[in-house]
Parts: C-alpha cells; structure tokens; sequence
C-alpha cells in the first residue's frame, strides 16, 4: 500500500466505518489516497462548491453580492444562525447569505442560494463544466443528508479535484477567489477536524458536512509556511457512532495528512542535496 495509506487502514481498522482521504502536494503532485475513489455522501461539503458557483455568476455578472434574496420565519430549518438572527429584516444580501455558508453552515442560507443558481441540477451543472464527472447534488437540505444510491455524493478525490480547479485555478477572478478562501479560512463548525490536526503555522481553509446519525466529512485548502498549498479531503462514514468519536477520526487521519507531508519534503531535500 502507498506511503501513508497503511496508516489510514489501520486507522478504519480500529475504530470501524468506512474512511476516505485524499490529499494533494500541489508543488511536486505527490498524492495520498485510501478509498479516494468510493462515494461519499456530501453532507455540508457541497456548500463550498456552491458559493464558488454563486462567485462564478458575480464574475460573469449574472448575479450581484448586494442583491437582496426574501425569506421568513416559516423558512426556518435546523442549523441556520444566521438567516435565524435576521429573520426581522425579511431579506439578506447574496454576498451575506454566502458568507453565512462558507462561516457558519447556515442551512436556510444554502437553500435560498441553490434556488437562486437553478437548483441541485444547477450544482451538478457547474462542477461538470470543472471536469468533475463524480460529485452530484440531486435535493435540499435536510433530505440531501441521507444516503440514497450515489444522490448527493462525491468521492475524496474528485473534491480535491473541483477545489483545485476553484481555489488555485482560473475557474474564479482573483477577489472572488480569496473571498472564498477567506470564508473557509473562517469557518466555525470544522475546528476539531482536519485543522486541529495541523502543527502551528499550517494556514488552513476548511469546509466541513455532516449528517448528525453517522457521517462527519471536511475538505481543506492548506498552506504551510514557503510553500506551495496543499489539498486535502476527509470522508467518515460510520453509523451509530457521535459526533465527537468520527471527529476524533478525522483528526487522526490529519495527523497522518502532516507525516505524509513532511517526509515528502525530507525527500525532496534529501533529492536536493544529492545532485
């Protein structure tokens, strides 16, 4: 088994479920896979590609962060600070309903911006135009949240993929890119995921998803110091298990992430230093 891979077998082993990762050296294009190519549900995950998606159509002028999106108390779903501290205004711009996305998984927030871009077909649509022939949205939330054949899945390698391409790629202008990193870069729900693994220093942009009953994921964008970024996705899939114990997984698999990373580079200096 490849570098690294071992260990997260041992990982799953242990603890039982069905873990997928796949991370990303974008200097060198090593890479670390296991279960890489197996679907996963999506769960909040695809909220990051749908706020490039929203970007994409403020680039393209078909949509304008100051436009006023209307809901009401009715709309109301579990998971939703934000819409749920501004319901008295009757409105929130799409740039807020976005930022509510990226920092605080606002669920009402993803609702109204899907409607706006055409729904989940307008989702799947976009990240076909990426390359991406694996990651599908096919309902809302909460529905979306439960397994039902490959809707609403993605694998741990065809994220990475997508987010290559939206995050370190041409797919968004520049401002509308690192409005977007800066949103993962704040993201609230994933702090004892992939970032709690890092060592101090590690930039990280994450965006997590889970579905409460047995599911718990996060992707990231993550940049050390003087170097090159790095990408990498979690999938965990293990029912009738809590939150608390799939994280604690997902941390692990993190710290195998970091291994992974540094002794590629003891290799590369170690190449280095031979020529």
């Amino acid at each position: 088994m490849a570098q690294g891979g071992a260990a997260l077998a041992e990982i799953e082993k242990r603890h039982s479920g069905r873990l997928g990762v796949f991370a990303l050296d974008t200097a060198t294009g090593r890479t670390l896979a296991y279960r890489a190519d197996e679907r996963f549900l999506m769960c909040s995950t695809f909220k990051g590609l749908l706020a490039a998606l929203v970007f994409a159509r403020v680039d393209a002028g078909q949509e304008s962060l100051s436009r006023m999106i209307s809901y009401t108390k009715g709309d109301l779903i579990f998971t939703s600070p934000v819409t749920k501290a501004n319901v008295g205004k009757g409105a929130v711009s799409v740039g807020d309903l976005t930022q509510a996305i990226l920092e605080y998984s606002d669920n009402i927030a993803a609702i109204l911006l899907m409607r706006s871009v055409g729904g989940p077909p307008g989702l799947t649509k976009f990240v076909r135009g990426l390359g991406d022939t694996v990651t599908r949205s096919d309902r809302y939330e909460p529905k979306s949240n439960q397994y039902s054949g490959t809707l609403d899945t993605t694998s741990p390698r065809a994220i990475v993929g997508s987010a290559h391409k939206i995050l370190l790629g041409a797919v968004l202008k520049p401002a509308s890119r690192a409005r977007l990193e800066a949103g993962m870069v704040a993201c609230k729900p994933g702090v004892r995921r992939i970032r709690a693994s890092l060592p101090e220093g590690w930039l990280i942009g994450d965006r997590p998803g889970e579905n409460v009953t047995e599911e718990s994921n996060d992707y990231a964008i993550v940049r050390p110091p003087s170097r090159a970024p790095l990408l990498i996705s979690t999938y965990y899939d293990a029912p009738n298990t809590n939150t608390a114990d799939r994280e604690a997984v997902i941390r692990e698999a993190g710290s195998v992430f970091v291994k992974w990373v540094q002794l590629g580079e003891v290799g590369a200096a170690a190449s280095e230093s031979g020529r």
